[in-house]
């Protein structure tokens, strides 16, 4: 049944990643998946009360996530609703490629630092969007935005869902992980950025670098984009002062916002409100990615709740034994599986007493975990948020950006080791 299991999940893999070519959309692949590993899972698992408590609990976790993302594209659906993103364009005038495309890297990963990866993607590729007409060069920098995202998420305590995990586990320490892991992240970031710099050449013509003309009102679109963003940015901080889930804090700044969408357009004709409420923006919110999601996350707490994955971690530990390499691959599987039943399974294969808090083993599991993902357009959760807000096929992403983001997950790595060694 463990050898079914597998097979189960690796056909609805391919059928994921050649979604195009067998014309069946992405989240039907990944819902039969995961609902079929769990029916398979309950076979092979002889207490079924066991299963019912493992499903329901990585069914707590995967709708913490779902509450997460609904939230965030919510707000950012309503910020570009109301032209919010205006502010920040209107400030960008270069119309050189290159100069952009570096713009929008370091603005990308200080954001992700500062929010989460996930949130920053949405928020980036929305921006994008407004910034650049042709879909092929802006493909290009959403492949960016998702490397960026992820080298800024990985430094920081609060900016990937592992790192997080290791720092609340007592892995890692906040000030220590910012302190050795910013420099192999700016350099998981410079060398994709340059790379991508010689494709990228010349100007934008006038038509491909555009502005859209806002038509809400001009008060109310600096107040929800102000509102919207600094709400963003303070469901991490609600999270470190309560230790409650984030999408606690995401749903309290959705109804914050939702109040003030209504006090802003209470005095204005039907038409109007019709246009500039949450409900207008919930609709406009991608439900087919969020079942993407709920399908591809159930799959993988399938494979983790019957033991495949710790068996896979233990597998590694036996035959690589060199703790480097075997962090390497944990980082390059991450971009096949979700990063975080791979993290909870060398935080619970490598206790405290081998590995102290700070040891180099979790320090470098944060960084290959955090930015491996980027290797894949479903490696991530950026990615997959990307991949849904923009339709990115999985094999363009392999051919214009899977190397770019390997480059700069080895140059971090290389950058780890010597300061390693000679720090």
């Amino acid at each position: 049944m463990l050898s079914l299991l597998i097979i189960v999940f690796v056909l609805g893999y391919i059928g994921i990643v050649l979604e195009h070519s067998i014309s069946v959309n992405k989240s039907s692949s990944a819902l039969l998946t995961g609902a079929i590993c769990w029916a398979i899972a309950a076979f092979i698992l002889p207490d079924k009360h066991i299963v019912e408590s493992e499903l329901m609990h990585h069914v707590g976790e995967i709708a913490g996530i779902v509450f997460f993302l609904m939230g965030a594209m919510t707000i950012v659906e309503l910020i570009d609703n109301y032209n919010g993103f205006e502010i920040i364009t209107n400030r960008i005038t270069t119309q050189n490629k290159r100069t952009l495309l570096w713009i929008i890297s370091i603005f990308t990963f200080i954001l992700s630092a500062i929010l989460d990866n996930l949130t920053t993607t949405i928020v980036m590729v929305a921006l994008i969007k407004k910034l650049v007409e042709d879909k092929n060069t802006r493909l290009l920098y959403i492949g960016m935005i998702v490397i960026a995202a992820n080298a800024g998420g990985a430094w920081s305590p609060m900016g990937d869902v592992t790192t997080t995990m290791l720092w609340i586990g007592g892995q890692i320490t906040a000030i220590n992980i910012v302190k050795i892991l910013i420099l192999p992240s700016i350099a998981c970031l410079i060398v994709p950025t340059i790379l991508l710099s010689f494709t990228l050449k010349g100007n934008f013509p006038p038509q491909n670098f555009f502005y859209e003309k806002h038509k809400s009102d001009s008060t109310e679109q600096k107040i929800i984009f102000l509102v919207g963003l600094g709400g963003l940015i303070f469901v991490p901080i609600f999270k470190a002062i309560t230790h409650l889930p984030p999408f606690i804090g995401m749903l309290l700044v959705l109804g914050f916002i939702w109040l003030m969408t209504e006090l802003l357009t209470k005095r204005k004709d039907e038409e109007y409100k019709a246009k500039f409420s949450i409900m207008y923006a919930l609709q406009k919110t991608d439900l087919p990615s969020l079942l993407f999601f709920v399908g591809i996350l159930l799959a993988v707490s399938s494979l983790q709740t019957v033991g495949i994955l710790g068996n896979l971690a233990m597998w590694l530990n036996q035959t690589v034994k060199d703790q480097t390499s075997i962090v390497v691959l944990i980082g390059l599987l991450s971009s096949i599986v979700d990063n975080v039943p791979l993290v909870a399974a060398a935080m619970g294969m490598y206790p405290l007493e081998v590995f102290p808090t700070d040891h180099k083993f979790w320090e470098l599991l944060a960084y290959c975990s955090g930015t491996g993902g980027s290797a894949l357009i479903i490696g991530s959760a950026a990615g997959v948020a990307a991949m849904g807000m923009e339709k990115i096929d999985f094999f363009w992403y392999i051919k214009r950006i899977s190397f770019l983001a390997l480059a700069g997950y080895f140059a971090g790595i290389m950058v780890f080791i010597l300061q390693s060694k000679f720090f």
